[in-house]
């Protein structure tokens, strides 16, 4: 794996184009190459930077340093005290001295290395997913071999849990604690399950990590379920992912036929199976409890807890639950330690995390870095910035169920602990990045559209609370709400988390709670003025009777004055 020392970044708005930022690129590009340093030097660009009177900008991280204006004659400078010497050229930081003002981000970012970190997509695109072959020749079952020949159950579960490795689920639960539960229990026997019903609208990290690497869910499933005293095991797959379900199935028919998977893995006494399950397209069944129920061949609907899955799951047993993102991430801790994990991400949150980026960038996708990166550099970095140079608004993450992250908090390192602080879930990694164009009131109404279908309606909480939050969004966006609603949504949404039966129910409300903290002025608008500034909301205009109503009706103030003066008389 290569290591990149240095990230270098040259502004590209329309601006520093004018100004010669794409000659400044292509001469450091060459400069670069020529030092030698092209395997240790990422080159690339970011849009929008804040300091227009200093463009173009080159940005060199982990320093987290700019050097603006940058000439073709400040090129080889940079490169050479910089980049080979490691010496920040203090002439060419002209505003050094100045006030932080918009590139006060920048500083805050000192330190940190903003480039993408593969360990679970470390062979997605490079190896034939179908060939056992090319997953032995990158390192597969390197981790699995040490495992069952030279550590014990609980040496495994220890370096798991010392590598800080937290669920990618959504919930950050420390994965080496949760495996220790399972390992503890005292019942028999004990099942594993790989949670792939990946239904949350707009993440595909699942995806793409069994689509690219199939076998190294198999693999570190097999650890899993050596490591919690397990000899069964489950992947319960969205319907939907057909390509993926085949390439599983493959894996685990050549893994069996190789002895990597079976009877007697690695020619020891352990022996461990996994079946495939398809799921039918119930969003409710990506928790676990459902998921479970599912795999019973019940309707899928969340069980009261506790008791949890690591004492009381399959069919009563213990059984170990885990995203496949997290689980993707166990070959890579057991074959290179759990020191090698740490050096990743931040001292909360270890690791790395899959992120995929939609809505209003230049580019969208999926990327894999360390946690602690911002949206910021995500959006500017990896999303080549805003389309149409339009400005931020608001990053929805995790999906449907996710926090609505304004633009003021963009500069807050994504990880679990710095997110909690600010009000905000990191979810499941899905980045749904959206300008002024869109309307929150219309965000809320089509979320919750989402949520009213998707209720197993089970609980009561759910199942009324759901469709009364759509109804009055619905009557705010339609121009007939009333401030005493905005009470109503804060409130329910609140006995909906505290009484709903699971996770759905619980986080139905969260973007419509952001929503209300971030945007209330938004919504009230539609309220008070009938006007939507995003022009999404079709809100009808006053009929001439409303006008003249509204015109006959004296107002508060004139109420009081009337009052007032006749007191005095």
């Amino acid at each position: 794996m290569k290591v990149i020392r240095s990230l270098v970044l040259v502004s590209n708005d329309p601006r520093s184009v004018e100004l010669g930022a794409e000659e400044v690129f292509r001469a450091l590009h060459a400069e670069i190459r020529s030092q030698g340093l092209h395997d240790q030097v990422r080159i690339g660009t970011i849009g929008v930077v804040g300091e227009q009177q200093h463009l173009p900008l080159v940005m060199v991280y982990p320093e987290a340093v700019a050097y603006g204006p940058v000439t073709l004659d400040d090129v080889h400078l940079i490169v050479e005290e910089h980049l080979l010497k490691g010496q920040i050229v203090m002439s060419l930081l002209r505003f050094l001295q100045e006030p932080a003002g918009e590139l006060a981000w920048l500083r805050t970012r000192s330190g940190a290395l903003p480039v993408q970190q593969r360990i679970v997509l470390e062979r997605a695109g490079i190896i034939d997913p179908y060939s056992l072959d090319d997953y032995l020749l990158h390192n597969g079952y390197t981790a699995l071999g040490k495992a069952l020949t030279s550590m014990t159950p609980e040496q495994i579960i220890d370096e798991v849990d010392q590598s800080g490795l937290q669920g990618r689920g959504g919930a950050g639960f420390p994965t080496g604690r949760k495996w220790g539960f399972v390992r503890a229990a005292p019942s028999h026997p004990k099942y594993i399950i790989a949670n792939a019903d990946e239904s949350e609208p707009g993440t595909y990290k699942d995806r793409l990590i069994i689509e690219g690497d199939p076998f190294s869910l198999i693999e570190a499933m097999t650890i899993a379920a050596y490591a919690v005293g397990a000899n069964e095991g489950f992947i319960y797959i969205r319907g939907e992912y057909r390509l993926a379900y085949q390439r599983l199935e493959n894996a685990i028919r050549l893994a069996e036929e190789h002895g990597l998977l079976g009877d007697a893995i690695f020619g020891t006494d352990f022996t461990f199976h996994i079946h495939l399950h398809a799921g039918a397209g119930a969003y409710i069944c990506g928790e676990e409890t459902a998921l479970i129920e599912s795999l019973e061949g019940k309707r899928g609907q969340p069980r009261a807890r506790p008791p949890y899955p690591p004492s009381y799951g399959l069919w009563g047993k213990p059984t170990l639950v885990n995203n496949v993102e997290t689980l993707a991430n166990i070959p890579a801790i057991i074959r290179h330690g759990s020191e090698w994990y740490r050096q990743f991400g931040t001292p909360s949150s270890r690791g790395t995390k899959v992120y995929t980026i939609m809505g209003n960038v230049n580019f969208t996708g999926a990327i894999e870095a360390p946690l602690g990166i911002t949206l910021r550099e995500v959006i500017e970095i990896y999303g080549k910035g805003m389309k149409h140079g339009r400005r931020l608004k608001l990053v929805q993450t995790g999906g449907s169920s996710g926090s609505i992250v304004p633009a003021s908090l963009q500069d807050t390192p994504m990880d679990f602990e710095s997110w909690r602080k600010a009000g905000a879930s990191l979810g499941s990694g899905a980045l749904l990045i959206c300008d002024e164009r869109t309307c929150v009131v219309d965000l809320a109404k089509v979320l919750l559209q989402f949520f009213r279908f998707e209720s197993c309606a089970k609980c009561t909480p759910c199942r009324t609370g759901t469709q009364r939050l759509y109804q009055i969004v619905d009557a705010i966006s339609k121009g007939h709400g009333a401030l005493a609603d905005l009470d109503e949504l804060q409130q329910l949404g609140k006995d909906m988390e505290l009484l709903s039966n699971c996770g759905l129910g619980q986080t139905a409300s969260v973007a419509l709670r952001d929503i209300l903290k971030h945007f209330r002025d938004e919504v009230e608008e539609h309220i008070l003025e009938r006007k939507c500034r995003a022009g999404v909301c079709r809100i009808p205009a006053l009929s001439p009777y409303e006008i003249a109503a509204a015109a006959a009706t004296p107002s508060q103030a004139a109420i009081e004055e009337f009052e007032g003066s006749t007191e005095s008389v």
